[in-house]
């Protein structure tokens, strides 16, 4: 059994170096998350075990295209955990569009993705935390479905197109599951850092993108979705390409990768965050990341604890000998 720790946040993230080490937070995890059973076994290590020199060298920011995409996704969803106005704002806007029958309270976000639900315990938990009455919203009139019949089906990727009812057809694309603070009326969502890759489909309703020269920002209706576009780069988005940025020139460093493009140079509080990254080199991803949640944070969090049965990965082998590795504890300095 693993001890799973679910943080909420309780307060906005008001001041743009917290904001800077959310982001950093976020793209860090997905990072850690797209690392796959193959890059885990190279590096003969458990995914929680894995250090920030070792990310860096299986990491590949120039060539990881999807990367980008899967920060965006981790840094909107804890965007709207976070009560982040930024995001909660227009998103606040996109649910009273999509449904008149949700009250106008707060949004929040489940992460989905039917990537992630192959982990061990992790559909487990988003149906968990759901709720037992929750309801997923489908295209066109009738009635709702349940949530954890259907996302179940979902998580099986394109194959349950065979099986999930017509309405709800392209759920299994979903990214995140939207609702407000009642938490029984979910939208399945679609997150892209792209406009033009996004994907209608039955059953996707929300569509969240960053503003580009042919996208105004704000809330549009766009085929079948309806479209939050973030302000860029004056909101959420020159936040998040600037924090990005930044892990991104930390990984390169340590990875010893060719740098980005000069036009991709954070700015001076971003350049100062790449330089902390930088100092923990052999520290856990793990505790970088819990390290930068309590810079970002400052303890304006509440924590519920879980238990979530994890099985030892196939690829696990044991060494007659570890090196022992003493890294210093992750603490980050605030930039405002």
């Amino acid at each position: 059994m693993a001890n799973v720790t679910f943080l909420q946040q309780v307060a906005p993230v008001d001041e743009y170096g917290r904001g800077l080490y959310a982001v950093a937070r976020s793209v860090l995890r997905a990072m850690l998350d797209q690392l796959s059973s193959e890059d885990l076994g190279d590096l003969n290590v458990e995914r929680d075990l894995v250090t920030l020199r070792q990310l860096s060298k299986v990491a590949r920011i120039g060539r990881d295209k999807g990367l980008r995409g899967d920060g965006f996704e981790w840094a909107v969803h804890e965007a709207v955990l976070g009560g982040e106005p930024l995001v909660t704002g227009p998103i606040s806007e996109v649910l009273r569009k999509a449904s008149r029958y949700l009250e106008d309270s707060p949004p929040t976000s489940l992460l989905f993705g039917h990537e992630r639900a192959r982990y061990l315990g992790f559909l487990d938990a988003v149906i968990e935390n759901a709720g037992e009455e929750a309801v997923l919203l489908p295209d066109g009139r009738g009635h709702p479905y349940a949530f954890g019949t259907w996302v179940a089906v979902a998580a099986r990727g394109k194959p349950a197109e065979r099986v999930l009812a017509d309405r709800i057809k392209g759920v299994w694309k979903s990214d995140l599951f939207l609702s407000n603070q009642e938490r029984v009326r979910y939208f399945a969502a679609t997150v892209k850092s792209n406009h033009r890759q996004l994907e209608a489909g039955r059953g996707l309703r929300i569509g969240i993108v960053p503003e580009a020269k042919d996208l105004q920002r704000g809330v549009h209706r766009v085929e079948n979705l309806w479209v939050v576009a973030l302000p860029d780069p004056d909101g959420f988005m020159g936040l998040f390409n600037d924090g990005y940025n930044s892990v991104g020139r930390a990984i390169c460093t340590l990875g010893k990768h060719e740098p980005p493009p000069y036009y991709a140079k954070p700015s001076a509080k971003a350049q100062r965050l790449q330089e902390q990254l930088e100092k923990y080199a052999t520290a856990k991803v793990v505790d970088v990341v819990d390290a930068l949640n309590e810079a970002a944070q400052q303890n304006l969090i509440t924590s519920k604890h879980r238990l979530l049965s994890v099985d030892a990965p196939p690829w696990l082998r044991m060494v007659e000998k570890d090196t022992v590795v003493i890294a210093p504890r992750p603490s980050f300095e605030k930039l405002d």
